[in-house]
């Protein structure tokens, strides 16, 4: 039975995950073209501004809604920039390979880098950043809607 509710709270997070994901790609990209459109900025500060925008959009909708966090707050900040920077060397790294190792396509090399960023910002905020907390009676993980999970 727990695991089976594990199981179903994967699946729904992943799924919820990857939404969020969505609405993050869609925040940057108009913060970007506004901001090169509407306030004349440059590429790069453009750039870093609409990724900040998305960034706060993805920890705040993952944290509350993806897997339900309801713990300290500043701690798991700054785990996930640390997450964030090691899914975009992972990225990095990949595109490059394939450019440069596999000779592949720039475009499709960039496509490639999101498998990678992808699979460890969702393991890294499953396991990681927002970790459910272990009861100390049960030995199990439990989160604030009261289900107890095995992980």
């Amino acid at each position: 039975m727990l695991r089976l509710k594990t199981a179903r709270f994967l699946k729904m997070s992943a799924i919820r995950f990857l939404l969020v994901g969505m609405a993050n790609t869609l925040l940057g990209l108009f913060v970007i073209y506004a901001a090169k459109w509407l306030l004349h900025m440059g590429d790069a500060p453009a750039n870093l501004l609409g990724y900040a925008c998305a960034l706060i959009l993805s920890f705040t909708l993952n944290s509350s809604w993806s897997f339900r966090y309801d713990g300290r707050i500043l701690p798991a900040i700054m785990k996930f920039v640390a997450v964030i920077i090691v899914a975009y060397l992972l990225n990095f790294a990949m595109v490059m390979a394939a450019i440069k190792i596999f000779a592949i396509n720039s475009y499709i090399a960039q496509m490639l880098g999101i498998i990678p960023y992808t699979l460890f910002t969702y393991l890294g905020s499953w396991f990681i950043v927002f970790r459910l907390p272990m009861t100390s009676t049960t030995g199990q993980l439990s989160r604030r809607d009261g289900e107890t999970y095995i992980v």
